[in-house]
């Protein structure tokens, strides 16, 4: 038996499913690569702008830091005009002095007051990051923990030290996260919106193919193994140009052939119950008239030869042996037909006790258990049927095991049925056999060497059509040295109404 692949836990089962989770997910990926593509524009697009700033600011303010280490707003004979360079930087502008590689002077712009502290703390890792920055006069963005992310740049100064000045990034990071979140919230209502509206679209695309797998299902729990079958309508037609169209045109084509097939199959099986029934029912006369015949002559007060009254003998046998399986199938075919049963309370306790004692008188060399309930078990059917389920069932351990075999008997009530097991300790039935032991013309003994035993092999074929007939069920279990017949039936007491 071949294995099945149920796949992984959480992931979409359904066509539907799986297309409308593939339409979001493509939908997110489309989204994520513009929402990062627009955030890194706009990053590198202001940044550049920034560096243009930097380009126009100079080393204005990092050069009136240049004299003795004297702060931009003290004032001496020779930095009027530096003072006012100073003065007009925007909030927010560094600039540092470095000499041989060591920060000497650090300021930032904080506000248009010339008063106002303009010093800056640098730690030893911030000065190692402005030591770092290439003298190129390119922009460089660097963090500095006393601030924040700035960009700077670097050029030599008139004393042959390196001038720094440098602009926040802090703008161009907040222009930054508000894209970044804009495109997040318009992004999550798209997927939202896409996601929804895509069920949908997938949904009424898929609706012709739902119907297919709606009619296929109820094709599915038909009964097609026998009898008349009607097929449900075909599936809706769809537009023929599309995949879901030459689906559900394929399989309209596919139920229309079924359905004759079906048909001719009800028909012949009718042709040859009825043939069956009308063969039996012409065969009983005959029969009967050379039974009748042989025993007649057996009757014959004068002398006959030995080879004559064994010939007789044997004509009286198998017209007798032929008598009963016409009976047979004459029963098997009624049953087909629906022909109703007779409908009483049957005391199945009464029926088993007797059975058990006609398969005891027939077959003494059999051990015989009966295991009976204290009260008696009623079920609604047919006696006469019943009995024959019975004695079937009986006839069929005997012939089947050998003498000395242990048959055990046992009726009980269970979840409102009637249960009978008929067990032995036989050989048990061969493998090849068990499969279609309730079919007819059965026959375990043809693999017997002797050929000796058996019947005509339509014994278990009435259980089963009987069982049937009565609303039970008949089963089996087989092994070396064990085997189990069981039939289910419903009691009377639990059962108001009964229909064949």
């Amino acid at each position: 038996m071949r294995s099945v692949r149920l796949g992984r836990p959480g992931w979409p089962r359904t066509l539907r499913a799986r297309l409308t989770v593939g339409l979001v997910v493509l939908l997110a990926v489309s989204c994520a690569a513009v929402g990062v593509a627009a955030v890194v524009e706009l990053e590198r697009f202001l940044t550049s702008r920034v560096d243009q700033q930097l380009g126009d600011v100079g080393t204005r303010f990092p050069a009136s830091l240049e004299h003795s280490g004297r702060l931009p707003g003290e004032r001496d004979d020779h930095d009027g005009d530096e003072r006012g360079d100073t003065r007009h930087q925007a909030t927010g502008t560094f600039g540092a002095r470095l000499v041989d590689g060591r920060v000497t002077n650090a300021a930032v712009v904080r506000s248009g007051d010339v008063t106002a502290d303009l010093n800056v703390h640098l730690t030893a890792r911030d000065a190692r990051h402005l030591a770092a920055v290439p003298v190129d006069g390119r922009g460089h963005s660097v963090h500095l923990s006393a601030l924040d992310d700035y960009r700077v740049s670097a050029g030599r100064g008139l004393d042959g030290d390196v001038l720094i000045t440098g602009l926040p990034l802090e703008p161009v990071e907040a222009a930054v996260h508000r894209l970044e979140l804009v495109a997040g919230s318009v992004f999550g209502v798209a997927l939202a919106v896409t996601g929804v509206a895509g069920a949908l679209w997938v949904r009424w695309s898929l609706r012709p193919l739902s119907r297919v797998a709606a009619t296929a299902t109820r094709v599915s729990e038909l009964p097609l193994a026998s009898g008349e079958v009607a097929l449900p309508p075909r599936a809706p037609a769809a537009d023929p140009r599309s995949e879901v169209g030459r689906v559900a045109s394929a399989f309209n084509r596919m139920l229309g052939h079924v359905e004759d097939a079906l048909t001719k199959r009800h028909a012949s099986e009718e042709r040859l119950r009825r043939f069956a029934a009308d063969a039996s029912h012409e065969l009983r006369t005959p029969v009967a008239s050379v039974r009748g015949h042989a025993e007649l002559a057996l009757l014959h007060p004068g002398p006959v030869p030995p080879e004559v009254t064994r010939a007789l003998e044997r004509i009286a046998a198998e017209s007798c042996r032929m008598g009963e399986m016409v009976d047979e199938m004459l029963l098997l075919a009624r049953l087909d037909a629906g022909r109703p049963l007779e409908r009483g309370a049957v005391d199945l306790t009464r029926l088993v006790l007797d059975a058990v004692t006609d398969a005891r008188a027939a077959g003494p060399g059999h051990r015989w258990t009966l295991d009976l309930p204290e009260e008696p078990v009623t079920v609604p059917g047919d006696a006469h049927r019943l009995q024959q389920v019975l004695a079937n069932l009986l006839a069929n351990a005997r012939l089947h095991t050998p003498v000395g075999t242990a048959v055990t008997v046992t009726l009980h009530t269970e979840a409102g049925s009637a249960v009978l097991t008929v067990h032995d300790d036989g050989p048990g039935i061969p493998d090849d056999v068990r499969p279609s032991v309730f079919e007819r013309f059965t026959r375990a003994d043809r693999r017997r060497p002797d050929g000796s035993g058996g019947g005509a092999g339509l014994g278990l074929s009435i259980v089963a059509a009987v069982v049937e007939a009565h609303g039970g069920s008949v089963a089996v279990d087989s092994g070396p040295g064990a085997t189990t017949f069981t039939v289910r039936l419903a009691v009377a007491d639990r059962v108001n109404s009964w229909a064949p």
